[in-house]
């Protein structure tokens, strides 16, 4: 009884493999009878399996103006970053044209070597002037003062206590002359109120550079100032209001502001009729915009002057009908720098985008509409 038990043991594996083998073999075979079916379909079809093809797919980095964005630094994100504008010109005045001279005092230079920028300065009546004469003897050619102020507390209007003196000092001396008025309009109706307490101030006078809204941010710390919570268009209405009417009056209308205030509170493209004058204390300005003027200090000595004042360089001459661009010859003592590639890209950022505004302490009150001039 026991071998014939052991033979069928034995057995059934041989007889699980061959079931197991010929269900494959039976598989293996429906599998290829199908796929010969579906191969003898495809070549009666003439035509060939589609084989996918992965390439890349390009990626555009940049903007139609030329690559630009614009870089910054904020205390909450870090780097953060604005498109260009494209309907704003870029700025025509190179980083390497710009050249600081051992008294502090920044000369520009063209392509062609030629000094392409006039010297000149903007004060108040917080500036005091001692002797005009060696004011012009030391080298400014223009001056922009101060019509009037509206006060960042109260909000009433000043006429500058300085300006008429000063007016008439000035152009004794030879020195040309513009002005500005520094706003603190919260809508359009009080920048008007501004222009036209500015023309009342130059009635019957005659002026070489043009008359600027100077509407500025006040920072003093634990103040409260009238411009706080001005809205972006509220802001670029009484802009264009100001210069309105300091145009209709016989004016070249000009706007001052600095590098972040133009970027984050201005609609640009809404300003283009009328010059910029860029107020942006480094070694040359980051702003990628085009600029007419340029404020590049607040801490500027001047003969005739006690105490620091601010410097500015002016690319067109005011003075002469259509305001031609500034080409003259280099100082004796000056040369302009030897790389003139044009590589101003305007990108970076800056700490020292201030104006003399900026740095008003809280001991001069609310009341004072921030000392310094622009």
């Amino acid at each position: 009884m026991r071998k014939p038990f052991r033979i069928i043991l034995t057995a059934i594996p041989s007889i699980a493999f061959f079931v197991t083998a010929a269900t494959l073999y039976c598989t293996l075979r429906e599998s290829n009878q199908t796929i010969d079916t579906l191969r003898a379909m495809i070549a009666v079809q003439g035509e060939e399996p589609d084989v996918p093809v992965f390439k890349p797919v390009p990626v555009d980095h940049h903007y139609e103006r030329a690559g630009y964005k614009i870089l910054l630094s904020d205390d909450t994100y870090g780097e953060i970053w604005i498109p260009v504008l494209a309907d704003v010109p870029l700025s025509t005045h190179p980083l390497d044209l710009l050249k600081e001279q051992e008294n502090g005092r920044m000369v520009s230079y063209n392509d062609k070597g030629q000094v392409n920028a006039i010297t000149g300065i903007d004060i108040s009546e917080h500036n005091e002037v001692t002797d005009w004469n060696k004011v012009k003897a030391d080298g400014i050619d223009f001056v922009m003062l101060r019509v009037g102020v509206r006060k960042y507390g109260s909000g009433n209007l000043q006429k500058d206590r300085k300006f008429e003196e000063y007016y008439y000092a000035a152009k004794d001396a030879g020195l040309k002359v513009g002005a500005y008025f520094f706003s603190q309009a919260v809508n359009e109706e009080e920048a008007v109120e501004e222009a036209l307490l500015t023309e009342e101030v130059l009635y019957g006078l005659t002026l070489d550079f043009p008359v600027v809204y100077d509407w500025e941010i006040i920072y003093d710390e634990g103040e409260t100032a009238r411009t706080d919570n001005v809205p972006c268009d509220v802001l670029t209405d009484c802009t264009i209001a100001f210069c309105e009417n300091i145009k209709a009056a016989g004016y070249q209308p000009m706007i001052y502001q600095n590098k972040r205030t133009s970027l984050f509170k201005l609609d640009l493209p809404r300003l283009q009729d009328y010059p910029f004058w860029l107020a942006e204390y480094n070694d040359g300005p980051t702003f990628i915009y085009d600029y007419d003027m340029w404020q590049y200090s607040a801490k500027g000595t001047v003969d005739g002057i006690k105490g620091e004042v601010d410097m500015d360089l002016s690319f067109y001459d005011y003075s002469q009908p259509g305001a031609p661009a500034i080409a003259a010859g280099a100082p004796a003592d000056s040369t302009a720098p030897a790389d003139t590639t044009d590589v101003t890209d305007g990108t970076g950022d800056t700490t020292g985008d201030t104006t003399a505004a900026d740095t008003t302490t809280a001991a001069e009150t609310a009341e004072n509409p921030a000392a310094a001039a622009p």
